[in-house]
């Protein structure tokens, strides 16, 4: 192989590598980790808020779990399509959100939960419109908190991550 051969071979491994130190950077976020946000999140959530709300209502477990599966699965679309709207609006940088755009983000999000949950947990647990308010407000809050608290760490580690591929690929140049 030719010095210039040599040269341009090296020239096009560079580039292909420094296109992949740039994907890397993106901070678009992709269908795939948008989806593993949600399993991680709803997981968490359940874990905390399953035997809490046996706890709190009286219900049996068997109940309560199946309505904590429900409300999953409804927060975890909702999740889905609001995170990718809020991004689209909001930019794709969130590492560098701040607090207050982070606590607009959790009540815009618990306030549609709120729309979409209300009725089925009057179906399910029988209880009356009150009783479900205090419950709804109270898991509201709680969501609050924890999407605040689960989204800034979230955001922190993958960057923390992003951070080490990127020295890890630099260092294999």
């Amino acid at each position: 192989m030719s010095h210039s051969e040599h040269n341009k071979k090296q020239n096009t491994n560079d580039w292909q590598n420094t296109k992949e130190i740039q994907s890397i950077d993106s901070v678009k976020i992709s269908r795939r980790e948008r989806v593993v946000h949600m399993l991680m999140f709803e997981v968490i959530a359940f874990l905390i808020l399953a035997p809490l709300s046996v706890l709190v209502t009286g219900k049996s477990f068997f109940l309560m779990s199946s309505l904590a599966i429900a409300l999953s699965l409804i927060a975890m679309s909702w999740n889905y399509f609001y995170n990718y709207w809020f991004d689209f609006i909001f930019g794709h940088d969130r590492i560098n959100r701040k607090l207050l755009l982070r606590i607009a983000h959790g009540c815009g999000f618990e306030f549609g939960m709120i729309i979409f949950s209300f009725p089925v947990i009057m179906w399910i647990t029988k209880f009356d419109f009150w009783r479900v308010l205090i419950l709804d407000i109270g898991a509201v809050l709680f969501f609050l908190i924890y999407s605040i608290i689960y989204n800034w760490i979230y955001d922190i580690t993958r960057e923390h991550l992003k951070k080490k591929l990127r020295t890890d690929q630099l260092g294999s140049l």
